[in-house]
């Protein structure tokens, strides 16, 4: 959680967290303003706001911690995850959870997308209704086309595009609806 919204919830003044921490005004400006970011202050700066508004370090520096892993091994984790759970089961998880919602509201939206997709994709190959929360999101695409890695490298060490032009015709509709390419997401190892 940001500073500046655990200050509009307390009622505190930055100048008033400043004098009852001991953090200097000047240091405290520039994290509120994202000058400085809140996960390189010190432990001792950390504990001394963290204190005084009343939360855990844990939860001061909320985001700023949460590791983004590559979309490569989102994805990837993604298929093993539908692999170990069934797809039924993989469902009833993303549903209960909100994850794509989570995921956007972030602003993680390949990730997002990515689970939108394979949620849909799930849908069509057990034949079962699609979730009407996510109708809108239907209609959102990256900006630009997300290629597997795989095929990038394969266009580079072949000094062509022809594996992109191969993957797109081979992409699952539910993906490609929003521009990302996946064409494999059973025969994981």
């Amino acid at each position: 959680m940001q500073i500046n919204e655990l200050l509009a919830e307390r009622g505190i003044t930055r100048y008033r967290l400043a004098k009852e921490s001991g953090v200097p005004h000047s240091t405290l400006k520039d994290i509120c303003l994202g000058k400085a970011k809140i996960k390189n202050c010190t432990g001792e700066t950390l504990y001394r706001l963290a204190r005084v508004l009343g939360v855990s370090i844990e939860t001061l520096l909320g985001d700023a911690m949460e590791h983004r892993p590559a979309f490569e091994t989102f994805k990837s984790n993604v298929c093993h995850i539908v692999k170990d759970m069934g797809d039924i089961e993989f469902l009833i998880d993303i549903t209960k959870s909100d994850k794509i919602f989570a995921y956007l509201e972030k602003r993680w939206y390949r990730e997002g997308l990515y689970l939108l997709g394979m949620v849909d994709y799930l849908c069509r190959e057990n034949d079962l209704p699609l979730d009407e929360r996510y109708a809108e999101l239907r209609h959102a695409k990256l900006s630009d086309t997300l290629y597997p890695a795989g095929v990038l490298i394969m266009c580079a060490a072949l000094n062509s595009n022809k594996p992109k032009e191969r993957s797109l015709e081979e992409a699952i509709p539910e993906f490609l609806r929003h521009n990302i390419v996946e064409a494999e997401v059973r025969n994981v190892a």
